[in-house]
């Protein structure tokens, strides 16, 4: 352990994720707060049907984002390091269009279809038109470049504090709201405030992060012309945008489906369940938005990312095996104490569930090997089969055997992802010989 901590990328990987946990902290206590209060405050139908309303934003969203953070890390990064601003430029440029043009659709797409999928999500009538100011948010949802921007200048500090504001918005919004009795609608609205002035504030960040830096025309969006001049550039973000909308819409379409095949309470169980298990898992994710931008400067043809890579990943397992133990033995008196005895079915579901932990965390490292090594379309066919596999899973185990089916069938889909994306990932590190360095380095 002592000679890992004498790689400074290994070193920079954990400062960048002690930031964002500080941040992730105290967002995820702080959303604990928000549905608490949620909870306390509403029927459990309508606590599902808001959960609902949430997850179907965040599913629309998810689904049309490209992963224009990626991108910009990808190929800014590289540029930065040996001062090519004009390709920054071009990188930044091209994911601003990207996001806006998808949000655009996203937009769209969502609000047409609501209408039609509303009674079967289990959004009564009377709250659609909340769930249609709700799918406004989407285009903001969908944006991705302040994140990349940020990540590759290397200020995850500005990102972690933008990771407490919304979720202290939407605390103070629900306590405001469970305390005066204002109901359902002042919920939505609470949600809706707090996701628009967190998504804001990342985009004031970098802009104001960029002028400090004397970056002058980063955010000016265009597509086909900045694509021209980076090779390879939609390859990149079509095939890492399948696979990122695939995957990042698991847990909301789950939600859906969850709340179609059974009930909007059933639903707000299997949110309680997931909204805990994101959390136990967050150590690993701070690892894993750390992760990519570091091994992206590194060569894929030396031992040096791969080495990186078995070390992050066992540290994350490692820290996926204790939240695992944390969340088996104080689960259940903390959903209790948060959100009181009638959502203690929760806490059977999260027992299954958190059996996956240690596999969707030890295995983060494996995406971002397939995209340093070039082998980006691996990843989305190892992601698309996996997601396609629990989807199918998904709808088979909720129909025989209800809640608890829908959480075996999720630790599956995460054992699932894992098997896939390991086996080109080990084909990859015994051809590295045959990798090239990345462009951009060699320019």
């Amino acid at each position: 352990m002592k000679h890992w901590f004498s790689d400074g990328a290994f070193r920079a990987i954990l400062r960048n994720a002690s930031y964002l946990g500080s941040g992730k902290l105290g967002g995820a206590l702080l959303s604990l707060v928000a549905l608490a209060c949620a909870g306390h405050a509403l029927t459990p139908a309508l606590f599902g049907t808001l959960a609902v309303v949430q997850a179907y934003a965040s599913g629309v969203s998810a689904l049309v984002k490209f992963q224009t953070w990626q991108f910009i890390v990808r190929f800014g990064a590289p540029a930065l390091v040996r001062k090519d601003v004009a390709q920054f430029e071009d990188a930044t440029s091209f994911s601003f269009g990207l996001d806006l043009a998808s949000g655009v659709v996203g937009l769209v797409a969502g609000m047409a279809l609501l209408p039609f999928l509303a009674r079967w999500v289990g959004i009564d009538g009377k709250d659609l038109y909340l769930a249609l100011l709700y799918c406004t948010l989407i285009p903001i949802m969908t944006a991705a470049t302040p994140t990349g921007i940020l990540r590759t200048l290397d200020r995850f500090d500005h990102i972690a504090i933008q990771q407490l504001v919304t979720p202290l918005l939407t605390a103070v919004g629900s306590i405001i709201a469970y305390v005066g009795g204002l109901g359902f609608s002042a919920f939505v609205i609470t949600w809706y405030v707090a996701e628009l002035v967190g998504d804001l504030l990342l985009w004031f960040f970098a802009a104001r992060e960029l002028r400090r830096r004397g970056i002058r025309h980063a955010l000016r969006p265009g597509l086909f012309a900045p694509a021209r001049r980076i090779k390879g550039a939609w390859d990149f973000v079509w095939t890492t945008n399948i696979a990122h909308s695939i995957w990042s819409a698991w847990g909301p379409l789950s939600n859906v489906i969850v709340g179609g095949m059974l009930s909007p309470a059933a639903a707000g169980l299997f949110k309680i369940a997931s909204t805990f298990f994101e959390s136990a898992g967050k150590p690993a994710n701070f690892l894993e938005k750390s992760f990519y931008p570091e091994i992206m400067r590194l060569d894929p043809t030396s031992k040096q990312p791969w080495q990186l890579a078995i070390r992050t990943g066992l540290l994350a397992g490692g820290m996926g095996l204790v939240m695992l133990l944390v969340v088996m033995v104080g689960g259940k008196p903390l959903i209790s104490l948060v959100f009181g005895q009638r959502y203690l079915e929760a806490f059977g579901l999260l027992q299954i569930m958190a059996v996956s932990l240690v596999f969707s965390t030890a295995s983060f490292p494996l995406e971002s090997l397939l995209y340093m090594a070039g082998r980006q379309r691996a990843a989305l066919v190892a992601e698309g089969l996996a997601a396609l596999a629990y989807g199918v899973v998904l709808v088979f185990l909720i129909h025989w055997f209800g809640l608890t089916g829908a959480g075996i069938a999720y630790v599956g889909g995460m054992v699932m992802k894992a098997l896939f994306t390991s086996i080109p990932t080990v084909s990859a590190y015994r051809s590295r010989a045959s990798l090239s360095h990345h462009a951009e380095m060699a320019a």
